[in-house]
């Protein structure tokens, strides 16, 4: 099943809390993934940038919204109990618990040291389901998307010579061929012989890629791997890599599995996602940082 929003999540720890113990968040965890009848899968599903699990984030940012509003607290580190605006919050109220209800909660809500603080909702609102940091990384995978679009149509815009030399300096850039100059390099037009460029499999040479790298506009189709696995014998190569700002046929992807030499076939949609991953026709705009609470330093002897 989908993973409920943040907000689905207050209500259930508050009432998690509601005994006056201490807990960790750990046990909250465990109680509402109970609750909701989610599976070993649901909780292992990673928020778009595969950093962290989106349930215990969720989680998180909804123990976070509570205790900023005043209805938990943190004696200490990892650890949350129910105060007595949270008990009073459960009283009077029996729907549920979400960013909105936490407005009116907040008002003279204190904080751990007892100062007068004002709830906050941090860039989220009601109707959003997603953490800020998911709103963030949601953003983030936009901008890629548009980025990728982008480098796409300009690369199937420009000459085929150009298109073989971006895919050996690609290859260059994801550490083939090592530190020589001469680790990588297109063939000669018109005489390739079905094969574009061939790079080395590592620094010393011991093994070397050929490589075939085609602009369509349509799917490349089996009978065109198969002429290149012919080229491939021709030079007896055992690896080989095919790329194409296209796509491929399921024939074709199913056929690079049964033989022998070892062919990799790499999309359009793969090809400008390795170049952006790499740096290669693209450069840095912004850069945010995402910081957190160094505990060591906080920590005492």
């Amino acid at each position: 099943m989908a993973i409920p929003g943040f907000q689905e999540f207050m209500r259930p720890i508050l009432e998690f809390a509601a005994d006056g113990n201490e807990h960790r968040m750990s046990e909250a965890r465990d109680h509402i993934a109970l609750r909701f009848g989610l599976t070993p899968e649901d909780l292992a599903e990673m928020l778009p940038s595969g950093r962290a699990p989106k349930f215990a984030n969720r989680v998180a940012w909804a123990k976070f919204h509570l205790g900023k509003a005043g209805l938990l607290q943190s004696p200490q580190r990892g650890v949350f109990r129910i105060t007595n605006k949270g008990r009073h919050a459960l009283e009077i109220h029996a729907g549920k618990i979400g960013l909105y209800s936490l407005e009116r909660f907040a008002d003279g809500a204190t904080d751990n040291a007892g100062n007068t603080s004002r709830f906050s909702a941090i860039g989220t609102t009601e109707r959003s389901d997603d953490t800020p940091q998911e709103q963030l990384e949601q953003a983030y995978e936009q901008l890629r998307a548009s980025l990728a679009t982008d480098l796409l149509e300009r690369i199937k815009a420009a000459s085929p010579k150009f298109f073989e030399d971006l895919v050996v300096k690609l290859l260059l850039k994801m550490g083939y061929g090592g530190p020589a100059a001469d680790g990588g390099q297109t063939t000669p037009v018109g005489a390739d012989e079905g094969i574009d460029g061939i790079i080395n499999e590592d620094r010393l040479g011991l093994d070397v890629i050929y490589l075939q790298a085609k602009r369509w506009e349509h799917q490349v189709g089996r009978p065109e791997v198969q002429r290149f696995v012919g080229a491939l014998h021709g030079q007896r190569a055992r690896k080989g890599i095919f790329i194409t700002t296209s796509g491929f046929t399921r024939e074709a992807s199913e056929y690079v599995r049964r033989i022998d030499p070892k062919v990799v076939l790499i999309d359009g949609d793969t090809l400008v996602n390795l170049m952006i991953d790499f740096n290669l026709g693209v450069s840095v705009e912004t850069s945010y940082e995402i910081k957190r609470v160094d505990s060591d330093f906080f920590a005492e002897e």
